[in-house]
């Protein structure tokens, strides 16, 4: 496995993979890897070149936000690629990303000013501007994303149709401890009790599933249920149902609607979904 740290290093080295037949894929991370990430870098099976970034985007970080204690395990996290027989580590320094041009950044449009977009102003602009760079740099075939993010996966797949951008974006199903919290780099600043209160977060989605299941189509329902398994003292940003290509509400809730939650439990913030049935379950593979 060879690390890369700039992007001459990293274009000398796929060069020539670019005018070949082989296939490349990509997993985007910001580091401190989990088993959900590694689930992502297993869907890479079919591709011949796999190729993993590690970058904390400061981009996507708002004031007030936890840019600078996010975790940073880099040699960890190299080694646990290596294990995964990882083909090309890209981590890039903030210069290398950015250097000294003038900011100029993706929109992403009114569905990017919604949900997380409302709670984080810039951070969809951060996100769709560090994706179309790594997209950009990278020449992948297929590009993969965890599903946990799902407004994230959905603007990047919007962001590549407006652009052309030829990636295959392939989404990664959330991996769950077993309470169903879902995995994430953030996990770790849960304290004491709040590592068993933020269980109730996916109980609340799962509680939204079941109403669905026995019939309730009432978005004020099924909204007002999922609220009522979140304990008085937690800070609920947002907990409903939207449908999976605008994010839009609907009071009829489909059977192609999302369930989408945030969260705030400490100074940690939890964000996660569930497709109401398994018909909005995206694909496994690649």
């Amino acid at each position: 496995m060879k690390v890369f740290a700039t992007q001459a290093e990293l274009a000398a080295e796929l060069d020539p993979l670019w005018s070949s037949a082989a296939r490349i894929s990509l997993v985007p991370t910001m580091g401190a890897l989990h088993e959900g990430h590694l689930s992502l870098v297993r869907l890479c099976g079919p591709c011949d070149v796999r190729i993993v970034s590690i970058f904390v985007n400061p981009t996507q970080f708002g004031l007030n936000e936890d840019f600078a204690r996010y975790p940073r395990t880099f040699e960890q996290d190299v080694e646990l690629l290596e294990h995964e027989r990882v083909d090309f580590v890209y981590a890039p320094s903030v210069e290398d990303m950015y250097g000294r041009r003038a900011k100029i950044t993706v929109d992403p449009g009114d569905m990017g000013r919604i949900w997380e977009g409302a709670v984080r102003p810039d951070h969809f602009a951060g996100v769709l501007t560090v994706v179309l760079k790594f997209l950009q740099r990278v020449k992948p075939d297929v590009a993969i994303f965890g599903e946990k993010d799902f407004q994230q996966l959905t603007l990047i797949r919007a962001m590549c149709a407006a652009f052309d951008l030829p990636a295959q974006v392939v989404a990664g199903k959330t991996l769950r401890e077993a309470d169903g919290l879902a995995m994430s780099s953030r996990n770790r600043f849960l304290k004491g009790s709040e590592r068993e209160q933020a269980g109730q977060l996916y109980q609340a989605l799962e509680y939204g599933r079941e109403l669905f299941a026995g019939g309730e189509r009432s978005l004020d329902v099924l909204r007002e249920g999922m609220r009522s398994k979140i304990a008085p003292g937690i800070q609920i940003d947002y907990l409903t149902a939207v449908e999976t290509e605008r994010l839009a509400e609907a009071e009829r809730v489909t059977d192609h609607a999302r369930l989408i939650g945030a969260i705030r439990i400490g100074s940690v913030r939890l964000i996660d979904n569930l497709a109401v049935t398994d018909i909005t379950e995206e694909p496994a593979t690649a």
